[in-house]
Order: structure tokens, then sequence, then C-alpha cells
């Protein structure tokens, strides 16, 4: 064997050889390149094999744990409604803790679902929003509802005249048949007796506008269906009132407060102006900050207010103004006023030592088409839009992106010691998807289909869209 070894090293090294060396020789270079190559793809596949394991562990530890801790998420101006992505969760809320607690660890395993919602911690140093495994009820479509509403514009009589559609010659009724539901899940319909037994003994405030009013009123009328409620107070002009439910010692009040600031106001009822708004910018308003302790839950919002003409006032020295006759002030800006307005407010709620329940609800946008309230501006769709056919306008966008970065600030700034639960209440883009739900030339007598009279496309038709914001409520209520 070692000879015919040593022929053919001879062979290999010889040019002389014969042909059938030739032919060997040829054979052995094949039979070589065949071996390196099939080593040299066993080495890549091994190191490529080997590789991917390195990766396995986390990707599965990343996509088994039942909660994500992220950054608030703000959206960019002028999104489109279906950007869901760019809306806050659920439980988007902040729970205060004292300063020193630290966040407590979870006790859920990898793949293991937690029945309790997990509660945002603020520390010194910086605080998450905990995203839970939950749907987000303001990200959704709305869907036929063949039972309709809860009550009818016969059944209440909190309904005022310019919010009864249907007493005023509403000819549809087709907007009455419609139910929010959010993708991926159900909110049952509000339950009035449940709802009460859960107030027993405890009262709500709803602060802002006449959009908090439209929203009394709605809540109104679903409770009446279990017990009727006494009106105990209003103010002078009527904008701000209170309830009771005696058989539930619960209290039900909305303060009007348009600005949530101080502020001096030369408007009747009518939205007739004799001069131009004063508002005081770094000063909140005494009529809801003076009731804020007596309340168990409240509901607070901003609004369209801020369009309005006024002068801007700051630690008694006037910065400027908006839209205002006087061209020796600057145009301060709404965008301006209505962040100092916002960050007051969340201050305030936040440094407060009361411990009560704050749902801040975010703006809510008009559907005028053709025009606005004072130039003709109409609005007389008869059906929801759908995902993608609308998008918010400039203002509103620009209201909300304000809205939800001062959210985020008071919920990843430290502070004192505060006891507030706040959470968002997101309407905005459910409400957007409803230009069907406004009175229009409905929100006055209007048989014969007066098109000269002026349209409200702003405020909503009750029973109507509104009604859904109590399912939310009540829902957000339920899991506190």
């Amino acid at each position: 064997m070692v000879k015919e070894m040593m022929n053919n090293k001879f062979e290999w090294n010889n040019p002389s050889s014969s042909s059938s060396s030739s032919s060997h020789l040829k054979q052995n270079h094949v039979l070589v390149k065949l071996v390196v190559s099939v080593l040299l793809v066993g080495v890549a596949f091994r190191l490529l094999y080997t590789g991917s394991f390195d990766v396995l562990p986390y990707a599965e530890e990343t996509t088994t744990t039942t909660t994500a801790k992220v950054e608030a998420e703000v959206p960019a101006i002028n999104y489109v409604v279906e950007e869901d992505s760019l809306l806050p969760t659920t439980d988007f809320s902040v729970e205060e803790q004292e300063e020193e607690a630290p966040a407590p660890a979870s006790n859920a395993a990898d793949g293991e679902v937690q029945e309790e919602y997990p509660q945002d911690q603020v520390s010194q140093k910086a605080a998450t929003i905990e995203i839970p495994e939950k749907c987000n009820l303001f990200v959704g479509e709305w869907v036929p509802d063949p039972l309709g509403p809860l009550y009818s514009y016969e059944s209440c009589h909190f309904i005022t005249d310019d919010q009864n559609c249907m007493k005023n010659g509403r000819p549809d009724s087709g907007y009455l048949h419609w139910r929010w539901k959010p993708r991926g899940c159900e909110i049952p319909r509000f339950n009035a007796e449940r709802f009460l037994e859960m107030m027993r003994d405890k009262s709500w405030g709803y602060i802002g506008d006449s959009i908090a009013r439209n929203n009394v009123q709605s809540l109104l009328c679903v409770l009446s269906k279990v017990e009727v409620a006494d009106e105990v107070y209003h103010d002078e002009e009527y904008r701000s009132k209170r309830w009771h439910f005696p058989s539930y010692n619960f209290t039900l009040s909305v303060i009007w407060s348009p600005f949530l600031l101080k502020s001096e106001i030369f408007e009747d009822m009518y939205g007739v102006s004799t001069g131009e708004i004063q508002l005081h910018l770094d000063k909140l308003d005494e009529k809801w900050t003076s009731e804020y302790e007596s309340f168990n839950y409240v509901t607070i919002s901003g609004g369209k207010w801020f369009l309005k003409t006024a002068v801007y006032h700051d630690n008694n020295t006037v910065l400027g103004c908006h839209y205002c006759s006087n061209s020796k002030l600057t145009e301060f800006g709404i965008d301006n006023a209505y962040r100092k307005a916002i960050k007051l407010v969340f201050n305030f709620i936040s440094n407060s030592r009361h411990n009560a329940v704050v749902l801040f609800r975010t703006t809510t946008p008009d559907h005028f088409e053709n025009g606005e309230w004072f130039s003709g501006g109409t609005c007389n769709r008869t059906v929801p839009y759908k995902k993608g056919e609308i998008s918010l306008n400039y203002l509103d966008s620009v209201m909300r992106k304000i809205e939800l970065e001062e959210f985020k600030n008071v919920a990843t700034t430290s502070g004192s010691v505060r006891r507030a639960k706040l959470k968002l209440l997101d309407t905005t883009l459910l409400s957007t998807l409803r230009p069907d739900g406004h009175p229009g030339p409905y929100r006055q007598f209007n048989p014969d289909k007066n098109t000269t009279a002026q349209n409200d496309c702003l405020h909503w038709c009750l029973p109507g869209p509104i009604d859904s914001w109590n399912d939310l409520v009540m829902d957000m209520v339920m899991h506190d």
C-alpha cells in the first residue's frame, strides 16, 4: 500500500507521467475540491445555527411578558383617525404615591395574565406608563345597534331645548342606532342601577364648558331610568347646577368654567359679547377649585372657548391677546394660552392632597362644513364616518397634542406627595367619527327644515353619540 501511495505521489509531481496517471490526477483534484467545499459549508452553517440560538431567549422574553412599559406617545399634528399607535391606552393613568415609595415588582410570571390592572408608579427619578393586556377603549368603530338608546327625548326632562333634536323636528333617527365598539373587545351597555350603587354616599363633579353640561344631561337621562334626581342648586344664569339622588345619597354637579382659569367674560347666554374676554393665565377659576375637595370623582375638560377673542394676563401684566382689536397688543397664540391653562390644572390636581379620581376629557371636535358657526356652516350628514374618511382639523389636533404632552409631563415629573388618580378620558377620535350626531338646524324648533337657521355642529343631540361617553366612564370606574 505504501508503495502504491509513493507511486501516486510521484505521479502527481512528474509531468511526463502516462495518460492514465493524468486521468487519475484529475479525479483526485475533483475529490479534494469536493471535500473542501463540504467543510466550508459545514463551518458556515455551524456559525449561523449557533448564533441563532443566542437570539431566541431574548425574543421569547420580550414576547411573553404581560405588561410592557413604554413612554407615552404624543401624536403629530393633523394625524388621521385610524392612527392607533398614537392613542393612549385605556389605563393611561397616573396613580400618585409618595415620592420615597419604590415601584413594586410584578409578581406575574412570564406568560401569566394578571387579573388586576397594573398601577402606574411615580418616583422621584422618572415614571413609565404601564400598558396592560387589555384593549384600548378609545380605538374602534361605530357599529349598528338595533336596541337604540337607553332613554328617549320624551322620557327625560333634563334635555334642554337646544339639544332636543327629535322634538325640534329632526326627521331622521338612524343616528340613534349606533354604538361604540372598541377594537378587539366589548364594553357593556351602561348599567344605571349598578352605577348608582357604586356612587352611593359619593359625589361627582363635571367641570368645563357647555359640552360638560351636555355630558351631565346625558348621564342624568340614563340614570333617570332608575331614579330621577332632584335639582338642589343652580347659579344665577343656570349654568352651574347640582342634583341629588336621595335613594343613593349621590350628588352630581356641573360647574361652568369654560377656561378653567380666572376670567372676566362679557357674553350673555346667547353668545352676544359686549367686550373682550380678560383671561388670567396664572390663576385658576375659584368656582371649581373651591369645590374640588368636595368631590370623590371629577371629570374636567378644556374646550373651544380658547378660540375666542381674549386679552391674556400673567402676574398682573398683559402678555398679549388673541384676535383682539387693540393693534398695540401682540398675538400671544392660543396654543401658548391653552398649554399654560392645562399645565396649571394638572399641577393643581397633582399637588392636591385630596384623594379623588380625576378623569381629564380630551378636546371635542366640531363638524362644521362649508363655513363656521357664524358664517353659515352646516352639518347635514346622517351616518358616521368610517375608518380613514376623516382627519382632525388643525386646531383640534393642536389642542389634543398639548393635552397629551402635558398629561405625559404630569406622569413623569417628580414633585410633592400626591394622592389623586388622574386618568385620560379620550373621547376625541371616537367623537370625530360622528358628524351625524349634532343638532345642526334642529337646535331650535324647525319642522320646515329652515336652512337659514344657525347650525350647531359642536354640541350633541340627546339622546345621541355623547351617551357612549357614559359607557366609557363606567368601564374606567369599574376597573379603577
